[in-house]
């Protein structure tokens, strides 16, 4: 029992270890059946040749890249390798409106999106690519609902919102000439600490002299029409009311006005919600201090216009909200006050296809700032998908105005679209497995903001074509322990081997050990693979190219003899550590070419007839001759001096052999020319040519041409006259002896000259300094004294 234990262990850790190391990716996959091979990556194969399999390989030796398995000796007609495809099921043109012709189009009958509908049948690994376009219809219609705070701090604004509808039908009218429009108004929960519980200020939250309505949480006021005269009265008859605390419960309202599309008249057309306020806003968890604890649950809770549910529900959170308005094609402009302005507008980068603009402080630039928010995300187009399933990828590339191209994140979106342009998207839906089930699944890309949408139904290629023709309880497997498909054995539950011929339970690990040794040894599959079920199925290597097989595994195509660091020298294949050679090789690593072209001397022969040839190599016999061909000899006299003397007594009857050149220099015929021109030319012959410029006694040149034709014909071209050099001319040379001995002395005698007037000159300027600096020159003899004293009387004054 230890010794099972132990041995299964081994199998696992050296099956794990394997699977971790590097290496193909099909092989890794140990793949039992074809459907399990093509689901591991777009690049392996399985091939359904029964006879394909070498003693030793594993069932998922059919398991491959395509390359490996035509190499290993499968055909490509016996590979299977199913591709993915796509289908395009509805694909209806994008609409080309005209806002001035007379027939006006239904929404229903307008199309931005192309195309609507998709069928992908996908392989794990492989990738699937379709072009989306989107153009922005002219004239398309517009519903505008206008969602207003009511609270005290908003009276102002009432005033001029009150004849916002007509005003705002008009500008609009250069929009679109299907416009609806619609009023809503929100406050605040009614319970406390966010209003006044108080029988009187339920009644009228504001002071005393001010007559304000009873609060309320959202109120629908008028739903989606296309009279604005309707939108002013109602809106004229409404009633500022009052909260306690400064954050409003407009998230209460947004969430009822995108969920009760009923209610409020939302058609399949571009739906707009302006949220006026001068507040912040309540979210999620804020409940609490009115000990509201329960979730906001998303349904619409509207009765008589009225919402009922705003002392059950908390607020709902940001995300909640995003989810809904996106559900419903929502795009929100938040108008708010200067002082809301940043807290708004971080608000509008977790909600997409949203807008913000500064409010007035009296709300008289509402019009206009709708129109520019509405252009603004109305030339945007943003692609968003539902959850797509488990192991399904998606990419984006837009391809945008002027060619500008997105990719990552930008490439969901088209910035800067007018109405008419066209844009396109190169969406890419990649699978890395087969779903659990192996159905369809069906995801849906739509813009932001619009009710179209792109339906993609996948299809998973999870089975190859052969397993639909396969033989359940197939004799081959095992009297029918398997269905036979796709050239191979899948076995039934509880069966193993590459025919199923073993059960896991029946079989003893000691019994099958003993089939899987060779020679009785104690390696079990020579330490190359696994004993399954008394057969021995050997081990892969990381290299896909390299194998182990045989009976006992003791075979490889890797471990032969290697020339020029290539296995078999590059000339052959290796079967059971054996080099079979290509054709004209041979040797242990197929390192000996046959082929005795390279040994070709110039003269055509063999080793230039002076030695063999061996593995294409030449063997000199002659140890005088060197060189690949055995055509250098460094020790012997060249062709033009072997044969100088015998050339030079026949031509000219001169040199060493002009006494024995009728005995000695008969074994070749001698031709004569008048000049060098006339020589043959070495690519004139066919034969050996050598050219000779030879020098005799006088010192006189003579050229020849030495050639072999035949192996035995010998022939001599001579020029027939001496190139002898010229005597010397005497008396120019005796001229110019002397006048270069005359010109060198004057030369000499100019350079002694030269230098004397230039010692003379320096000799004379230095008495001329020092008879300059001599103090004795005064005109006196410095060493004379006269002989008469003069004596002055001090105290004699002239008298």
């Amino acid at each position: 029992v230890a010794h099972n234990v132990l041995h299964t262990l081994w199998l696992f850790l050296t099956k794990y270890c394997f699977f971790l190391s590097e290496g193909s990716d099909c092989i890794k996959a140990n793949a039992q059946s074809c459907g399990e091979c093509i689901q591991v990556a777009e690049k392996c194969g399985w091939c359904t040749d029964a006879d394909f399999l070498k003693q030793g390989e594993s069932k998922s030796a059919r398991c491959d890249e395509l390359k490996s398995l035509i190499t290993k000796g499968c055909s490509k007609a016996k590979i299977e390798n199913p591709r993915g495809s796509i289908s395009i099921d509805k694909d209806k043109p994008v609409t080309n409106r005209k806002k001035d012709v007379a027939e006006k189009l239904k929404p229903d009958q307008i199309t931005q999106i192309q195309p609507q509908k998709l069928s992908l049948n996908l392989r794990s690994g492989e990738a699937q690519t379709f072009k989306l376009k989107f153009k922005r219809a002219e004239d398309y219609p517009i519903d505008l609902y206008y969602l207003m705070d009511l609270s005290f701090s908003m009276k102002d604004d009432l005033e001029n919102v009150k004849n916002l509808g007509t005003d705002l039908m008009r500008e609009m009218q250069e929009i679109t000439s299907d416009f609806k429009i619609g009023f809503g108004s929100f406050v605040e929960k009614t319970v406390m600490p966010y209003i006044s519980t108080t029988p009187a200020r339920l009644l009228n939250p504001c002071t005393s002299n001010e007559n304000c309505t009873s609060p309320f949480s959202y109120k629908n006021v008028l739903k989606l029409t296309e009279n604005g005269q309707q939108f002013n009265s109602l809106v004229s008859k409404q009633q500022i009311s009052g909260n306690l605390d400064s954050p409003e419960g407009g998230f209460d309202a947004i969430m009822q006005v995108a969920v009760c599309g009923d209610a409020i008249g939302w058609r399949n057309v571009t739906r707009l919600l302006v949220f006026s306020t001068d507040a912040g806003f309540h979210f999620a968890g804020d409940g609490k201090l009115g000990g509201i604890v329960l979730p906001n649950d998303g349904k619409c809770h509207l009765e008589n216009n009225m919402y009922t549910m705003s002392h059950y529900y908390d607020y709902p959170s940001i995300a909640h909200l995003v989810q809904k308005l996106s559900d419903n094609n929502i795009q929100t402009i938040f108008a708010v006050t200067e002082e809301f302005q940043p807290v708004y507008k971080e608000l509008k980068n977790l909600i997409p296809k949203s807008a913000v603009g500064t409010l007035s402080s009296n709300s008289s630039n509402v019009i206009k700032l709708i129109i520019d928010s509405y252009n603004s995300l109305s030339s945007e187009v943003i692609l968003e998908n539902n959850k797509v399933p488990e192991g399904v990828s998606i990419k984006y590339k837009s391809i945008c105005k002027n060619g500008v191209v997105g990719t990552g994140e930008n490439g969901r979106k088209c910035s800067n679209i007018s109405i008419g342009d066209e844009v396109s998207f190169d969406i890419t839906i990649e699978s890395q497995k087969c779903p659990s089930q192996g159905k369809s699944e069906t995801i849906r890309i739509k813009p932001l903001g619009f009710n179209e949408d792109v339906e993609i139904v996948l299809n998973f290629i999870c089975e190859c074509e052969c397993s639909k023709g396969g033989e359940p309880l197939s004799k081959i497997c095992h009297n029918g322990n398997g269905t036979f498909e796709c050239g191979a054995c899948r076995c039934n539950e509880g069966r193993i081997g590459r025919l199923c011929e073993c059960s896991t339970d029946e079989v003893r690990t000691d019994d099958l050990d003993g089939n899987c040794r060779k020679d009785n040894g104690t390696d079990i599959c020579s330490n190359n693979g696994d004993c399954v079920c008394g057969t021995c199925e050997c081990k892969k290597r990381e290299n896909p190219e390299e194998r182990y097989s045989g009976k006992f595994c003791d075979c490889d195509n890797f471990n032969c003899d290697r020339s020029n660091n290539k296995l078999c020298g590059g000339h052959g294949r290796c079967e059971c550590r054996v080099c079979i050679c290509d054709a004209n090789y041979t040797g242990s690593a197929c390192d000996c070419s046959l082929d005795t072209s390279t040994c070709l001397a110039a003269n055509k022969q063999i080793c230039n007839g002076r030695g063999t040839c061996e593995c294409g190599v030449c063997k000199c016999t002659n140890p005088k001759f060197q060189g690949p061909t055995c055509e250098i000899c460094p020790t012997c006299p060249g062709v033009c001096a072997e044969h100088k003397e015998c050339v030079q007594c026949r031509a000219f009857e001169t040199g060493e052999k002009k006494d024995t050149c009728q005995r000695d220099c008969s074994y070749f015929n001698l031709i004569r020319v008048k000049d060098r021109d006339k020589l043959p030319q070495p690519a004139d012959q066919s034969y050996p040519l050598s050219h000779c410029k030879e020098r005799d006694a006088n010192d006189c040149w003579f050229y020849y041409t030495y050639a072999v034709r035949n192996d035995t014909m010998r022939e001599v071209y001579v020029v027939e006259t001496l190139e002898c050099p010229a005597g010397p001319d005497i008396i120019p040379i005796v001229a110019g002896v002397v006048a270069g001995i005359v010109l060198i002395g004057l030369a000499l005698l100019l350079i002694w000259k030269l230098l004397m007037i230039i010692h003379d000159r320096r000799e004379f300027a230095k008495f001329e300094k020092e008879k300059m600096n001599a103090k004795w020159d005064t005109g006196e003899n410095p060493i004379y004294k006269s002989a008469v004293t003069t004596v002055v009387n001090p105290k004699y004054e002239g008298k």
